[in-house]
């Protein structure tokens, strides 16, 4: 019995259309579209980053609102303690959280404690961003953190565009908004800030170590200043959440392996091709 010949082609325009989907499918996940380059601009992305200001005094004359919604300078959770500083926003979907939990877990690990040794402020970068918000992010932090007589340390802050961007400026902590996605790109980290607002040292990153964090509250409390510490920059952009895209960097690693995927999969069809072809050939022989 000789084999359908028409049954031959069926499966090579069945094997062709894998590979059109193949190939579909990894430009949709690398953004390979008209659409891909609609983002923040390669200079906006240049200036986002986390300057390091050391033994710089910010201003603690700047307003804000904490998440009862009163209105409040920052002189006042500056009296005797040391201050961590963390800058972000309360809708962020990747790096605030990571920081915040990062500092958590670190912090968990202290004998020292939020509110008796020192206190931790969030400032919320996003102007539109309500009290509400904040006194949200606040009750999960407190039941993470799991010392409840630390409610009166912890201070989560929404403000106005002028003093927030002034306080960004002043910790060297600069990002960019994204009105496409209405996103922020930001780098992660915070800053550890002395009793009297000096700028006492800066931790990077979204996991940190006990130890180091403990060391440096300690020269902070004693108005002390540490050494500049390696930048590790990393930025929401490089991930959906901020663009709607993947960034540069990753876009062109996904559309290697997407690239090399396809090739395989080209490859794998190929080979399977040829075994069937020689296989009806040899069918063709023995009924003849």
């Amino acid at each position: 019995m000789k084999s359908n010949p028409q049954s031959y082609y069926s499966q090579v325009r069945g094997a062709l259309l894998l590979v059109i989907l193949g190939v579909s499918g990894a430009m949709a996940l690398t953004g390979f579209s008209a659409n891909s380059a609609r983002s923040i601009g390669t200079a906006e992305l240049q200036t986002v980053r986390f300057d390091q200001k050391l033994n710089e005094k910010i201003s603690l004359d700047l307003r804000f609102f904490d998440e009862s919604g009163r209105e409040i300078r920052l002189q006042n959770y500056f009296n005797d303690k040391p201050v961590v500083l963390v800058l972000g926003y309360y809708g962020c979907p990747m790096l605030c959280g990571l920081v915040l939990n990062g500092l958590v877990e670190a912090l968990q690990d202290l004998k020292a404690t939020i509110g008796n040794d020192f206190d931790v402020v969030f400032v919320s970068i996003d102007p539109k961003e309500t009290p509400a918000l904040a006194q949200a992010k606040k009750r999960t932090y407190l039941k993470r953190y799991g010392r409840p007589a630390s409610e009166q340390g912890w201070h989560f802050l929404t403000g106005s565009e002028r003093d927030v961007h002034a306080l960004a400026e002043q910790v060297g902590f600069r990002y960019a908004y994204d009105p496409v996605s209405k996103q922020f790109a930001h780098a992660s980290g915070f800053v550890i800030l002395s009793p009297q607002g000096r700028i006492a040292q800066y931790f990077f990153g979204v996991t940190y170590s006990a130890k180091g964090l403990s060391a440096a509250l300690k020269m902070a409390a004693s108005e002390r200043v540490s050494s500049p510490i390696q930048q590790l920059l990393l930025l929401c952009f490089h991930y959906a959440p901020v663009s709607g895209k993947y960034g540069p960097l990753v876009v062109l690693v996904l559309r290697i392996m997407a690239l090399a995927t396809v090739v395989l999969l080209g490859a794998a069809i190929v080979l399977w091709l040829r075994r069937e072809r020689a296989k009806v050939v040899v069918l063709n022989k023995q009924t003849t």
